[in-house]
C-alpha cells in the first residue's frame, strides 16, 4: 500500500489505473498482466461476498488496487486486491498476529487469492509528509519497538536466516560486477558484517518496509496517531528493520542520528544493527546487480556513513 495514487471509479466500474499496470508488467510479466486483467472481476466478487459497497476514489501502488468501502453495518473500510507472492502471502499472517497493535487491523481475508478487508486509515496523513523529519523517524522507532515486541508464528515461513544465507551464497558471483573498487570494496565489507551476525537470525515478526509512505494516520482512540501498513513480514532480528527509514526521505547528514536513535527507541544492539542494516545494503546491491544496475549511491552512502563504528 506503499506511496499510493487515486485510481478513478467510473460508473461503478473499477477503471485500472495505468501505473498499476505498467508496475505489475514490469516486475511480474505475464503473470502481472493476468493479475490486472482480473481486477474488476476478483472486486466484485469481493464486494458481493463480503457485501461491501463502494465509498469513493480507490488507491493503488506497486502491488495493490485498494478499495474505499462500506460494510453492511455502515463501518468504513478498505478492500485491498493484490498479487499474491512469498512476500504478500505473509501479510494477513503478521496483521492477525499483531491484532492492531501498532499496525492496521486486518478485518477478513481470502487464503487463496491474499484478498483482504482492512480497517480503513486516513490515506490523505501518511508519515511521508511530516515536516520534521527527526519526528518521522522517532515515529517509526516507536512503532517498530511495539511490533517487534512479538515472536513470529510458526506459519510464517520466511525467516532471515534462509534470506541471509541466500544473499552470501550470490554474493561472491555477484559482486565483482561492480566497477569501481572501493565500491566493491565497500559492499564486500557489508557482506563480511553480515556473516558475523548470520547465525543468530533472531525471531522477532519484522515488518521488513517500515518507511515513511507505510505509516498512515489513524482513527481516533487508543492506538496512536499513528499505524504501519503494508508488511513484507518476515522472522528475525529487529536490527534488519532500520534501513528503509535511513534510505527514504534520504539525507546522507542525518544516518547517524536516524540510526542511533532508532537504536535507542527500539532497544537493539547497535553492532548488530549495524551489521544488519549493512545486510540490507548488500541485499539490495545483488538485486541491483542482478538486474543490470550499479548500486546505489543512496545505499553505498548508507553503508560508508554506519561501516565503522563510533
Amino acid at each position: 500500500m506503499s506511496r499510493f495514487t487515486h485510481a478513478s471509479i467510473v460508473r461503478g466500474v473499477i477503471d485500472i489505473p495505468a501505473g498499476l499496470a505498467a508496475s505489475q508488467e514490469r516486475f511480474n510479466g505475464e503473470a502481472g498482466r493476468a493479475f490486472v486483467a482480473a481486477l474488476p472481476h476478483r472486486a466484485a466478487d469481493f464486494m458481493s461476498r463480503w457485501s461491501l459497497r463502494l465509498d469513493g476514489p480507490s488507491h493503488y501502488g506497486m502491488c495493490a488496487l485498494v478499495l474505499p468501502v462500506l460494510r453492511a453495518d455502515g463501518t468504513r473500510a478498505a478492500l485491498k486486491l493484490q498479487y499474491l507472492d512469498e512476500e504478500t502471502a505473509g501479510e494477513p499472517i503478521a496483521l492477525r498476529t499483531w491484532a492492531g497493535e501498532g499496525a492496521v487491523e486486518l478485518l477478513k481475508y481470502d487464503t487463496e487469492t491474499g484478498t483482504l478487508l482492512l480497517e480503513r486509515l486516513d490515506a490523505t496523513r501518511a508519515l511521508t509528509h511530516e515536516p520534521d523529519t527527526r519526528a518521522a523517524t522517532l515515529v517509526i522507532a516507536h512503532l517498530l519497538a511495539r511490533l517487534t515486541t512479538v515472536s513470529a508464528p510458526p506459519e510464517l515461513h520466511r525467516r532471515l536466516g534462509e534470506v541471509t544465507a541466500a544473499m552470501l551464497e550470490r554474493a561472491p558471483a555477484a559482486l565483482p560486477r561492480i566497477p569501481d573498487p572501493s565500491d566493491r570494496r565497500l559492499i564486500e565489507d557489508c557482506a563480511a558484517a553480515v556473516r558475523e551476525v548470520a547465525t543468530e537470525p533472531g525471531d522477532r515478526l519484522l515488518h521488513w518496509d517500515l518507511h515513511y509512505d507505510n505509516v498512515l494516520g489513524a482513527g481516533d482512540g487508543d492506538r496512536g496517531p499513528w499505524l504501519a501498513i503494508d508488511p513484507k513480514p518476515l522472522a528475525g532480528n529487529p536490527g534488519f528493520e532500520l534501513f528503509p527509514a535511513l534510505d527514504n526521505r534520504f539525507d546522507p547528514d542525518e544516518i547517524r542520528w536516524r540510526f542511533d536513535a532508532m537504536t535507542d527507541v527500539i532497544g537493539v544492539d547497535r553492532a548488530r544493527a549495524r551489521a544488519w542494516t549493512l545486510g540490507r545494503v548488500l541485499q539490495n546491491t545483488l538485486w541491483s546487480l542482478e538486474s543490470d544496475r550499479p548500486p546505489a549511491p543512496d545505499h553505498l552512502e548508507i553503508a560508508r556513513r554506519l561501516r565503522t563504528p563510533r
